[in-house]
């Protein structure tokens, strides 16, 4: 990270921080919004089956998006880590350089835009749902 100037080490370091907040944010509201949200509450008061599976549906989906502002706080984390062992900005695939403008718009990006074009076209049948 030896090349970043201190503005942009501090930028860095602010955009980090603001967007776990965001997310700390988000998943608190989400957490307190589901314990209002009981299940009967969801389903109704009559009970079919359409109402039940609306109800495991919105369950599931606060769940899923829970999972997922936690997986990116942990990201961020991992970048925080980088910038006090000074190897943010390096690419973890070619060891080159990720610009300063593309960890301002991602900062928790591991790998520069050119690994990670051929990281997602050769990765990209995994994350793809199969029934």
């Amino acid at each position: 990270m030896s090349k970043f100037t201190k503005t942009q080490k501090a930028d860095l370091a602010r955009a980090l921080e603001h967007r776990g907040q965001q997310l700390r944010d988000d998943v608190r509201t989400m957490l307190l919004q589901s314990g209002d949200e009981h299940y009967t509450q969801l389903a109704g008061r009559v009970h079919d089956r359409g109402d039940e599976s609306v109800a495991d549906m919105l369950n599931d989906l606060n769940s899923t998006l829970i999972d997922r502002h936690i997986h990116e706080l942990r990201e961020i984390d991992a970048a925080r880590l980088r910038m006090v062992d000074g190897t943010i900005g390096r690419c973890i695939s070619c060891d080159g350089e990720i610009g300063h403008p593309r960890l301002m718009a991602y900062p928790m990006a591991v790998r520069c835009i050119h690994c990670q074009e051929q990281f997602d076209k050769t990765h990209h049948h995994e994350i793809t749902p199969r029934l």
